[in-house]
């Protein structure tokens, strides 16, 4: 699965392109390849996250089981993203989210001893470190002010608009709990945007 690895250190380059070749050696020299069926979980919540998972092929959502037994998704997780809960894997504290395969996916798996390792040998690498929680950060940040800010069909658009290619990957039920919608209030932003559409 060298392909795997080799996007994996493409992504780290992109995001910080002055590392070298030593360091993204370094890099390579700790990481390890799963390769799961869709319905694995990946992560379970409530353990310690020993590693990072970059996303190579495949798709996983994330999400919890809230009192009354129900799954809420929060987060789908596609090609070149990570797959974790990273406010717990910093702290390796454990996570309050399930990890789990929509479709069968090959993740590279970076364990979080080896990233400690690299801070300290590597100051770029540190610098990394802060670049990937930078993207998290905003990312979690955008999810909270739609929900703060936004109308469920304001939500809902904006999720076609920015993940036109998950609306045929993701279940119906997923999507309405990712987005906080219930699913006849759905069906009616659909059907009420097909309708305008069509008068155009």
């Amino acid at each position: 699965m060298t392909e795997a690895i080799q996007a994996y250190l493409h992504s780290v380059k992109a995001l910080c392109p002055e590392v070298t070749a030593n360091e993204l050696n370094y890099i390579e020299s700790g990481l390890t390849i799963s390769k799961l069926k869709a319905k694995q979980i990946y992560i379970d919540a409530n353990s310690v996250q020993r590693h990072i998972g970059f996303v190579y092929s495949g798709l996983l959502r994330g999400f919890y089981i809230d009192n009354n037994g129900n799954q809420i998704s929060v987060k789908f997780i596609r090609e070149n993203e990570f797959a974790t809960h990273f406010s717990a894997f910093i702290t390796q504290n454990p996570s309050n989210y399930y990890f789990q395969c929509i479709e069968p996916s090959i993740i590279v798996n970076i364990p979080y001893e080896h990233i400690q390792g690299g801070y300290e040998k590597f100051p770029i690498l540190e610098r990394y470190g802060r670049l990937v929680a930078e993207e998290v950060l905003k990312i979690l940040q955008k999810r909270i002010e739609s929900f703060l800010f936004e109308t469920a069909e304001e939500r809902y658009l904006k999720f076609l608009k920015e993940y036109p290619d998950l609306i045929d990957r993701v279940s119906l039920s997923n999507l309405c709990t990712s987005l906080g919608i219930k699913r006849q209030s759905l069906t009616r932003i659909r059907k009420r945007i097909a309708e305008s559409g069509s008068q155009h």
